[in-house]
């Protein structure tokens, strides 16, 4: 085998660590989407990269909802989500979008124990074989999720949104596909004016740790202003979290 140039070697590296290199709506994460009038419609819509659900497990059933008492026999995580996937897929001839280059995830909040939930949403989704199937469709798991040492028990078709600030062993490392956290686990900014400089270091070394993992970054409970967004870009944040679905999707096409 031939050895490579330094700089290739170096450019190589850097572009698999560095932030992204274009923002556009395949950077918009969709926070608790089943809220909005239109679940799954409006943000699959606007061309967002990742949308969240968040689930119950009920009577053998998988309801959408942010609280138990949200929940609905017939809002099921197949009739919200799963079954519009599908259409959309077998009208786009196998991908998730028009644009075979886009992926998608779909980022599935777990509410109740995670051993339990996590077996019945296995069950699910193995009955949707186009979508397992499909590279350019990914199933992260969040919310409660089971011990670090049982993540690699898992088919290979659901990965796990693991947490930024906790260092994994290598095994479990392989089944994260992205690292998150709380913002304020690293300032009190609320998106307006300038984020204090000591904040910004600490953000930027998190994100740049990820990005050295090969790990997608995305923050919850964070600001959600044309400001704060413009902030997390210059930081490298790959998924901007958003309620704001059309605002944060015309600020990114307007890039």
């Amino acid at each position: 085998m031939k050895f490579l140039p330094a700089f290739v070697i170096c450019f190589i590296f850097c572009q698999a660590t560095a932030q992204p290199a274009h923002y556009t709506v395949a950077n918009a994460h969709a926070h608790n989407d089943y809220v909005h009038p239109q679940p799954f419609v409006t943000a699959y819509g606007e061309g967002f990269g990742s949308i969240e659900v968040d689930i119950f497990l009920l009577h053998d059933s998988l309801l959408v909802g942010h609280e138990f008492a949200d929940t609905k026999l017939k809002r099921t995580l197949q009739n919200y989500y799963l079954t519009p996937l599908l259409h959309k897929v077998t009208a786009n001839h196998g991908f998730p979008y028009a644009d075979t280059s886009r992926s998608l995830q779909l980022l599935i909040d777990i509410k109740t124990a995670p051993i339990s939930t996590i077996k019945k949403l296995v069950e699910v989704l193995a009955g949707y074989k186009a979508l397992v199937k499909q590279p350019k469709i990914h199933f992260v798991i969040t919310g409660n999720k089971p011990a670090d040492s049982l993540l690699v028990n898992y088919p290979s078709f659901v990965s796990f949104d693991g947490e930024l600030m906790h260092d994994y062993p290598a095994q479990a490392l392989s089944r994260i596909a992205m690292l998150s956290s709380d913002l304020e686990n690293f300032t009190k900014w609320k998106g307006d004016g300038v984020m204090e400089d000591k904040d910004k270091a600490a953000l930027d070394e998190a994100i740049s740790k990820a990005h050295k993992l090969h790990k997608t970054v995305r923050f919850w409970d964070a600001p959600d202003n044309e400001t704060a967004w413009k902030q997390f870009m210059q930081a490298g944040v790959d998924y901007i979290n958003t309620d704001k679905l059309h605002e944060l999707a015309t600020f990114l096409n307007n890039q």
